[in-house]
């Protein structure tokens, strides 16, 4: 049977989802909206379905409490479109490490029945690419026992490990919607303030991880003036391309992949994805693979640089949860501040402002009752607010405190001096 015969609509197509399946969702922004909206409306019809899946962008109609007797969802990373689900207890949580989550599927620790993805149209040879999430979606599609694609022509065709022949797939469904983004909004005077402490970290040769959003954009902002920096990284947005255009990106220092920008996802805006479509500078490869700890550390002056929820004055990070309350996920955080400190010359960085959108100090004398400690203080090296960088590195704890209360906001550090004073018997 040709892989044309097999092109169906997404209605038919998830008719191969049986009761009692795993089905894997496609990752970020490349989660494959009409299947999953296809196969919710099968609620009726099915049970015991188990749906597995990392970040994903758009609408998780299966975490919906009318669909609780026949979906339960097992989230590897906790977006905002299954926190609540998973706040309440009807989903689930699995914290691991990015790097980790394809050996679940490839060791059939979590063997995957169904397969969801969304790809670029087969190519004259009849190959689709996974476009802007390879991610763990690779390990997925590998070993699932079946697979539903849905054939975009505005899914970018990405060069790397994502490229798979469309007779893998059982069923072909045929789509033209426009994949979601994001856009970030420019950063506000703290942020970029923080960005530019960053920046001051990052010196000319480096390889750059770093993750989504105002605080690493702000830092891409600052580094125009930078030469022959390299990426190899879990994802990109928006930010790299300008410093691509200007010359300052050019990957010629890496030992991994030079000239080479190396992610396992993207996410941002349609400019993003036509910048990645068929770029050779671009590798998009497995998550297996990126974050490797191995692979990471073999490139120089590694410079990692994550975001956190809270730091305590020892140093420990807080990541993935309010207190109790999960808010996102692991991820690769671990994976990359472990692999830029074991780089000849890294730097692993965690940025944040010193307070919450409500005055509260970031920086605290202790993890809120729940918390998850994503980071331990034995891993930190640099932590950086608009106030400045603390480097805790070779710091026993009293001096760690110092440091990090040195870089809190001036209306919070005399309560965590005092905090400090008692906790560790020594005058601050």
């Amino acid at each position: 049977m040709s892989f044309k015969d097999k092109y169906t609509t997404a209605e038919e197509a998830v008719k191969l989802i049986n009761s009692g399946d795993r089905v894997f969702v496609h990752s970020v922004a490349a989660a494959p909206q009409p299947l999953i909206n296809a196969m919710a409306d099968r609620a009726p019809e099915l049970e015991h379905i188990e749906v597995i899946h990392l970040h994903t962008e758009g609408d998780a109609p299966y975490v919906k409490p009318e669909y609780s007797d026949t979906f339960h969802t097992n989230a590897l990373f906790v977006g905002s479109n299954v926190r609540k689900a998973v706040n309440k207890g009807s989903a689930d949580y699995l914290p691991i490490f990015l790097s980790e989550v394809p050996g679940l599927f490839r060791k059939n620790i979590l063997p995957i029945d169904m397969a969801l993805v969304q790809v670029s149209p087969p190519d004259k040879h009849g190959y689709c690419s996974l476009g802007v999430s390879v991610d763990a979606s690779r390990a997925a599609l590998q070993s699932a026992k079946k697979a539903i694609a849905l054939v975009n022509p505005n899914m970018p065709r990405t060069h790397g490990d994502g490229i798979f022949h469309a007779s893998r797939f059982n069923a072909l469904v045929e789509t033209d919607e426009e994949l979601h983004e994001l856009n970030i909004p420019d950063p506000t005077k703290i942020e970029q303030q923080i960005g530019n402490n960053c920046a001051e970290l990052v010196e000319d040769g480096a390889t750059l991880q770093m993750g989504i959003g105002a605080i690493p954009n702000a830092v891409l902002k600052a580094l125009g003036n930078h030469k022959d920096l390299g990426i190899h990284t879990e994802m990109f947005s928006d930010g790299v391309i300008e410093l691509v255009e200007k010359g300052v990106i050019t990957g010629k220092k890496k030992a991994k992949h030079p000239e080479k920008i190396v992610a396992s996802f993207v996410m941002g805006s349609r400019e993003l994805y036509d910048f990645v479509d068929d770029n050779p500078m671009i590798s998009m490869l497995d998550v297996a693979y990126v974050n490797d700890t191995a692979v990471i550390r073999k490139n120089p002056k590694v410079t990692a640089i994550n975001s956190a929820i809270e730091v305590d004055i020892t140093g420990q990070v807080c990541a993935d949860s309010i207190g109790t309350y999960h808010y996102s996920g692991v991820g690769g955080q671990m994976d990359f501040i472990r692999g830029a400190s074991l780089s000849e010359g890294g730097k692993p960085i965690i940025a944040l402002p010193s307070v919450t959108g409500k005055g509260e100090s970031k920086i605290v004398p202790h993890l809120k009752q729940g918390a998850g400690v994503v980071t331990t203080r034995a891993h930190v090296h640099y932590v950086v607010t608009e106030y400045g960088v603390a480097n805790l590195y070779g710091k026993n704890l009293h001096q760690r405190a110092k440091a990090l209360i040195d870089i809190a906001h001036p209306d919070h550090r005399e309560s965590l001096k005092k905090a400090a004073s008692e906790r560790f018997n020594k005058s601050f």
